[in-house]
């Protein structure tokens, strides 16, 4: 019988090991229906790029969200987004942060200093801070999308702040962002999707 300290050490490395175990690999192509075939020629199609990597090979398993799921991910990256790039990108590293997701954040910080977001305020999101001195609209899309995550609703003062500054399509994008990525955060966290190998979180999990 192994000592009882030996013991619970054991069972933390297994914990550990499931805890990290990626539940949802992608498909091997010899196993992929013919309706999961279609969904990567789609996606091909409109991305002109292979499907590889999450959340896309997660979504693979339900071959109908691939294309709708695509298509918000391309309108983020077009100028029809009333938002624009940085604010875009501030507002997907908040919900990328409220799941402790770190393959959006991983994808997204680039994204975010290539489009102007200052790493003080990449960094303060990382460490689960409110930014300090943020721009008028930094602010305003700040205060929005964590009372939107936090308190499940925008108060009335909120709602007009953002609305003189973004209008009611950027108000609508940014509630949107919230939502597109809480739910692409919430299954790759259930899929326990994993970084590239040589990658580090660089998110740290909230207390429980």
């Amino acid at each position: 019988m192994n000592p009882p300290k030996v013991t619970t050490i054991l069972a933390f490395g297994l914990a550990s090991a499931l805890a990290a175990q990626d539940r949802m690999p992608p498909i091997p192509a010899d196993r992929q229906s013919a309706a999961q075939k279609k969904a990567i020629a789609d996606y091909k199609d409109l991305r002109k790029a292979d499907l590889t990597g999450p959340p896309w090979t997660v979504l693979l398993r339900v071959p109908d969200l691939i294309v709708p799921s695509l298509e918000l991910r391309l309108h983020n990256q077009t100028a029809n987004n009333p938002l624009g790039q940085k604010l875009t990108e501030f507002a997907i590293l908040i919900a990328a942060r409220e799941w402790t997701n770190n393959f959006e954040w991983n994808a997204h910080a680039r994204l975010a200093t290539a489009a102007g977001l200052s790493t003080a305020i990449i960094t303060a999101v990382a460490d689960a801070r409110r930014p300090e001195r943020m721009a008028d609209d930094e602010e305003i899309l700040w205060d929005f999308c964590n009372e939107l995550l936090h308190n499940k609703s925008i108060s009335d003062p909120t709602y007009a702040r953002a609305l003189a500054k973004f209008g009611e399509a950027g108000i609508v994008e940014a509630a949107s962002l919230e939502g597109y990525y809480t739910y692409l955060s919430m299954v790759m966290n259930t899929a326990r999707s994993p970084l590239p190998a040589d990658v580090k979180p660089p998110l740290a999990s909230f207390p429980k």
